[in-house]
């Protein structure tokens, strides 16, 4: 039997051999930080007592997913122990009747969806990346050109078990759409960054698989064209299942699916043709094509260097936010990838760390254009320019009030953010 390590003296010796603890190798690092340790717990008891035990012995914590957003927050702290959720990767219950699947939370989206889909169904999430797992969206409360129709991680979360710094396992919400029970935790967890508890298994309402779809790429070389086509389309009775725009330099592309019936998609296609009549090209695009235009969309800023900034903008403000990127690109174009009905998106920034500091900098000078401007992706040399979550905020009280009644200890997420 091997050794007990004598890291986390407090904790059951017990669950640290089953969850399999062992010193970190430069391949777990985060943001270029080699933790001390990392477990990999077999069940949310095992993962709840590891946090305990670091709550007692001081030792800080960065929960682990799939490990595609280990870049984003601030340049971490000394990690002691990364706790992954490798282990933790089931689809609990799936009541296909009622529409609603309960998962573990390292079970990567990709698996899930494959499993739903036995019974026509899928959880409606686009993560960018193979590997994101469940726990790991909701966490970020990441979204992508589905947010349209179906909204973000966040919107279809119907229940939650969490593991607490104190050692317990809590639930919170139900197993079923219409649920009333208990303190909306979910809510709150979604987009803490691992910073308040570690999501140990989240129940989902999902939705039936479209019979087909097609996607209309439109593209203009006119800023003014473009937006007056966006304002058409989302004035029109059209119903489409992602709306999304892609800018680089000169280039504006509207991209919009639409998922039904073949005959539904036909009516909507044609209608859709007398709002961008203007546009230099209409394209229809299936099948395979039509998974690669997507996946293009949401993967593509992910493929080039630069900073990744995610930012917020009221829809009828397109035309000044068009303008301000116009504005600061200079020699380097900046890339855009929104949500048009929404208002929201990411932006690509090139160039040296001194021009991404600037260009984040003025992002954030113009909040009456463009708000909640947050930086995904950026080498140190930005980030010891920028706080990537953009400073102290009128809610900063409030959030600290709420990460010290969550993990009073300060353990979680060595100092990442945003709480």
């Amino acid at each position: 039997m091997p050794s007990v390590p004598s890291f986390l003296p407090s904790c059951d010796p017990v669950i640290l051999r089953s969850s399999a603890l062992r010193e970190g190798t430069p391949l777990d690092a985060i943001d270029g930080v080699q933790p001390g340790h990392v477990a990999e717990p077999a069940s949310p008891q095992a993962l709840a007592e590891l946090l305990a035990g670091a709550a007692r012995d001081g030792a800080s914590v960065v929960l682990r997913g799939g490990g595609t957003k280990l870049g984003w927050g601030r340049q971490p702290k000394p990690v002691d122990l990364v706790i992954s959720t490798r282990r933790l990767n089931r689809v609990l219950t799936h009541a296909y009747g009622d529409l609603t699947a309960t998962v573990e939370a390292g079970t990567p989206i990709r698996a899930l969806n494959q499993e739903l889909r036995r019974h026509g169904q899928w959880l409606p999430i686009d993560a960018p990346f193979d590997e994101a797992t469940v726990g790991g969206v909701i966490a970020t409360n990441d979204s992508g050109p589905l947010r349209h129709r179906h909204g973000t991680p966040r919107d279809l979360l119907i229940g939650v078990h969490l593991a607490m710094t104190d050692g317990r396992v809590v639930k919170a919400g139900g197993t079923v759409v219409k649920n009333v029970a208990g303190y909306d935790l979910g809510k709150l967890v979604s987009g803490s960054h691992g910073s308040l508890a570690a999501i140990v298994d989240a129940t989902f309402k999902l939705a039936p698989l479209p019979g087909a779809s097609t996607t209309v790429v439109a593209a203009f070389h006119e800023p003014g064209a473009l937006v007056r086509a966006v304002s058409a389309v989302s004035a029109s009775q059209l119903e489409p299942t992602a709306f999304d725009l892609h800018v680089v330099a000169a280039l504006g592309k509207i991209l919009i699916q639409f998922s039904s019936t073949p005959a539904a998609i036909d009516a909507q296609v044609e209608e859709l043709r007398r709002w961008l009549v203007t546009a230099d090209s209409f394209e229809l695009v299936t099948g395979p094509a039509e998974a690669d235009v997507w996946r293009g969309q949401t993967r593509g800023m992910w493929e080039s260097p630069g900073s990744i900034v995610r930012a917020s903008w009221l829809p009828a403000n397109l035309p000044a936010v068009l303008s301000l990127l116009t504005e600061m690109a200079g020699e380097q174009p900046i890339q855009l990838a929104a949500r048009a009905g929404v208002g929201a998106g990411l932006i690509r920034i090139e160039g040296n760390s001194s021009a991404h500091a600037a260009a984040i900098e003025g992002l954030r000078a113009r909040p009456g254009v463009v708000g909640h401007v947050v930086v995904l992706r950026a080498e140190a040399a930005v980030k010891q320019q920028i706080d990537v979550w953009g400073g102290p905020s009128d809610h900063e009280a409030l959030l600290g009030a709420v990460k010290r009644a969550f993990d009073p200890a300060g353990i979680l997420n060595a100092g990442r953010g945003p709480v």
